[in-house]
């Protein structure tokens, strides 16, 4: 074997490989694949020098980069409170950030489907009658509305809230995958049940008692749950339309972001839980609630636009990271 032709072919894959392993934790998800990928090669490389022409230097040169590949592809795990803080500051904003403009027309075609759905309720008794009798829904307008919020103890009724629009949420999310059909109808379920009560609400003259109660939590669970929305429909989208990428490589990028957005309305949903089931109830100065809910709201956008756009204009996705710790070599 020419030593130095075999050297010349491949030396710019070795070259690749060594900067990604000096690059350690900052390495996106599809770098993470071509790391692996360069190691295999370069594993391949190693033994077909040591059989054909076991040149020392050559031998060594490739010896150490494949154990430093190994280390990188197999090695310990980097702490764990390492990786939640990268997360929360990078992947999971970047993630959202880059939905901006599905989540902000989740947002608005939802509201819009709501407003119309809550108008067309309150100016015809028509409808009213197929939802239920007047005394039916006068039950539900002064007391069964506001006691849902109360009839169980705070932190049961804050966990149930919390389960529920976290498998909502990852409904919309995951399900993208089916064209976004099912987001669109978790969407559109979401978004009818908010046009009804508002509508009925307003109709019996408890507008206000409605607004009360929903801004106090729902401005950030409808926040979360437009997110998830945003990327299911993006994933579903993605297989229609993959741009310059790979179909199945635009999925695999895709899916791990949603699938970063996913970990990280968890905790979204579960201070909107904590703020239905300690606050929307039980507070009972209605300027007091909105504002906990405005305060709440305002945190997590300003979090996504400030954290996510510097994220994104660093180069993050919110794909999936590799975080090696690489083994010591020796010089």
């Amino acid at each position: 074997m020419d030593v130095d032709a075999y050297v010349a072919a491949h030396n710019a894959e070795w070259l690749r490989l060594e900067r990604l392993i000096n690059r350690g934790r900052r390495l996106t998800g599809a770098e993470a694949d071509e790391l692996v990928d360069l190691y295999q090669r370069t594993a391949t490389h190693l033994s077909v020098v040591r059989s054909s022409s076991p040149d020392p230097q050559l031998v060594g040169r490739l010896s150490s980069l494949v154990a430093r590949g190994r280390a990188a592809v197999g090695g310990a795990q980097a702490p764990l409170w390492r990786d939640v803080t990268r997360f929360a500051t990078v992947s999971f904003p970047a993630a959202a950030y880059r939905m901006r403009w599905w989540w902000l027309g989740s947002a608005v075609l939802g509201n819009l489907l709501s407003l119309a759905l809550a108008i067309w309720v309150v100016h015809n008794p028509d409808v009213q009658a197929t939802i239920g009798t007047p005394a039916e829904i006068r039950e539900l307008v002064e007391h069964d509305f506001a006691n849902y919020y109360t009839e169980h103890s705070a932190s049961s009724f804050a966990f149930k809230v919390w389960i529920n629009n976290a498998w909502v949420s990852a409904t919309a999310l995951i399900f993208g995958i089916l064209l976004g059909i099912p987001t669109v109808y978790v969407l559109l379920l979401n978004q009818v049940n908010l046009g009804i009560s508002g509508g009925l609400m307003f109709a019996y003259g408890k507008g206000s008692v409605f607004f009360g109660l929903i801004l106090p939590h729902g401005l950030l669970e409808l926040t979360a749950v437009y997110l998830a929305c945003a990327g299911g429909l993006k994933l579903g989208w993605t297989i229609v339309d993959p741009g310059p990428r790979r179909r199945g490589q635009a999925l695999a990028e895709e899916g791990r972001a949603a699938v970063s957005i996913a970990l990280g309305l968890i905790g979204v949903l579960l201070v909107s839980g904590l703020i239905e089931g300690f606050v929307t109830g039980w507070v009972h100065i209605t300027w007091l609630r909105i504002t906990i809910g405005v305060i709440a709201e305002a945190a997590f956008l300003a979090y996504v636009i400030v954290l996510g756009r510097r994220a994104v204009r660093q180069g993050q996705t919110g794909d999936t990271d590799l975080h090696p710790d690489l083994a010591p070599v020796s010089a």
